[in-house]
């Protein structure tokens, strides 16, 4: 029995989400639907996919070796769909991109309204996540983060480098000591990342500062901003954030000033796809002018 499209699809969203209903969520089918799919497809290659485990469904050794096929299949069929429709003119159907909070509350809304307003047919949704998007379990299209992963089968592009400041708001320093060398920053309080839930060392700001307490933590760059807006303390920010809040100000700036990057990445089997191309290429040419415009304003 040769296998069907459709049981390859819903064989990629178990193996992706590791059970039925997560597979079934995903493709808008009742997991019982799921699991005969897939045992439709394990008669047909005569072999277990999966393992069932106390984690989930697991690949099996089989399911291993399809899952390359599996993906291949699936590429080959978004070629296909690309293709009948066309590489010219505007873009269509639906893309996801997950970014880190601070990218996706900051600089995404602009940056993708301005590419929906060039393609009108085209349906984009912005995942903001406090760790790294995974493009294996096809979480998202395209990922941006802060550093370029070790390994895997990605593309990776750099987008931009961009700015961090420490700051506080007008409040805070009318009511504090003044604050004039490192030295004076001892004993503040400072707001920032929860340290066990630092996903990635480039966002480990306090660090680099010496700071070791964090008393008011929080995993969303809005939060902590709201914060430090507030008045609560003195917390590390992105300097294309502090447009939207103007009531924060950089503090030490000739002594604290941080650098780090976005970079934008892929699946390998995204290669060939001319619409996944041009969106990435739309995408990172938005994300570097936005960057340097509201850099411009600080």
């Amino acid at each position: 029995m040769t296998p069907q499209w459709d049981d390859l699809r819903v064989f990629l969203a178990v193996a992706r989400e590791g059970s039925l209903s997560g597979a079934g969520r995903v493709l808008k089918l009742d997991p019982a639907t799921v699991g005969r799919r897939v045992a439709r497809l394990e008669a047909a290659v005569s072999a277990p996919l999966f393992v069932k485990s106390p984690q989930g469904y697991l690949l099996s050794a089989a399911g291993e070796r399809l899952l390359e096929h599996g993906e291949a299949a699936e590429q080959a069929v978004r070629s296909a769909t690309e293709a009948l429709a066309g590489s010219s003119g505007s873009l269509s159907g639906q893309i996801r991109v997950g970014a880190p909070d601070g990218c996706a509350n900051y600089l995404l809304p602009r940056v993708c309204a301005g590419i929906a307003d060039d393609n009108p047919e085209l349906d984009i949704q912005i995942v903001a996540l406090p760790r790294v998007v995974n493009l294996s379990r096809r979480e998202a299209d395209i990922g941006i983060a802060v550093s370029p992963p070790a390994a895997g089968p990605l593309l990776v592009q750099k987008i931009t480098d961009y700015r961090l400041s420490l700051v506080a708001s007008r409040r805070y320093l009318r009511r504090t000591a003044p604050i004039r060398c490192l030295g004076d920053l001892r004993g503040r309080r400072v707001i920032g990342y929860i340290p066990d839930m630092i996903y990635d060392a480039e966002l480990d700001y306090l660090r680099d500062l010496g700071i070791e307490r964090v008393a008011l933590a929080s995993n969303s760059v809005p939060v902590q901003l709201r914060l430090a807006a507030q008045g609560d303390g003195l917390c590390v920010a992105h300097d294309f954030a502090l447009p939207a809040h103007g009531s924060l100000r950089r503090v030490l700036p000739d002594l604290i000033a941080l650098r780090r990057s976005f970079y934008l990445l892929r699946h390998q089997g995204d290669r060939r796809s001319v619409r996944l191309s041009r969106f990435a290429e739309a995408l990172a040419a938005g994300l570097r002018d936005e960057v340097a415009r509201l850099e411009s304003l600080t």
